[in-house]
């Protein structure tokens, strides 16, 4: 099939930045979108233009680096990875506009990447958690009851993509912070901890320049791990907690 792009082109970070049309003969609709990229940049170097920056890594839908804002929606019009992506979901001639999270804390590097260092410097602000060293213990002598396992195993496959600020209109990173308090705090392992973690993890989320979140849920309908709205209850949970204990241990 045939399609045209409306690619974002930014040479840096102080580059005003544009839309840049670019048409795309023979396109599979067995082609991830990021494959389908490849092919356009693979043209590109051909005519000695420079190719598309864009982030990927397993294209596996594992790592979160591939997100892209694909017609208006985050990582595109299904509920996955961008690299998940096909273009099956497209049509013959469909016009595509392709863009980077749009975020103040995340920053355009080049085109479509962004530097999304402010999610890693959350979770560095949640410390470490207290367990004794040395040999590994007995895998059942701390006993977990089953829905709090679950319900932490479903926080943890939080991927740290970044659609839930990019769709969120506060560009609020709760939906992520939530994921981590969460699943630490669900655990024997995190308790030590579990209010002081929230209390560094919200303040070091509102010092990047995050949104206040103002429970939309647009984060979690784009959300390709199906982190749901209320993980950010558990967190405004434990804040209250830790505020009303003026625990900051």
């Amino acid at each position: 099939m045939k399609i045209t792009l409306n690619i974002w082109r930014q040479n840096g970070p102080t580059d005003k930045g544009r839309m840049v049309p670019y048409e795309l003969d023979d396109v599979s609709e067995h082609m991830s979108f990021l494959e389908m990229l490849d092919v356009l940049n693979e043209q590109l170097t051909e005519r000695g233009e420079d190719p598309v920056a864009f982030d990927s890594d397993c294209r596996e839908g594992i790592c979160g680096m591939c997100g892209l804002v694909i017609n208006g929606q985050a990582h595109g019009p299904e509920s996955t990875t961008t690299c998940q992506l096909h273009m099956r979901s497209f049509s013959d001639g469909d016009t595509i506009d392709v863009e980077p999270w749009r975020a103040e804390p995340f920053p355009i590097l080049k085109d479509l990447i962004v530097d999304r260092s402010a999610f890693d410097r959350i979770i560095q602000s949640g410390g470490f958690v207290t367990v004794n060293t040395g040999s590994a213990p007995e895998a059942n002598a701390a006993p977990v009851p089953a829905a709090d396992a679950l319900e932490a195993f479903d926080a943890a496959t939080c991927i740290g993509c970044g659609a839930c600020v990019a769709a969120c209109p506060n560009g609020s990173a709760m939906l992520f912070t939530a994921a981590k308090v969460t699943h630490l705090g669900l655990l024997p392992q995190g308790q030590p901890e579990r209010h002081s973690r929230v209390l560094g993890m919200v303040s070091a989320h509102d010092a990047e320049g995050f949104g206040n979140c103002t429970n939309i849920g647009e984060c979690t309908a784009v959300c390709p791990k199906g982190i749901p709205l209320e993980t950010i209850s558990r967190l405004n949970r434990d804040l209250y907690t830790a505020i009303s204990k003026g625990d900051r241990d």
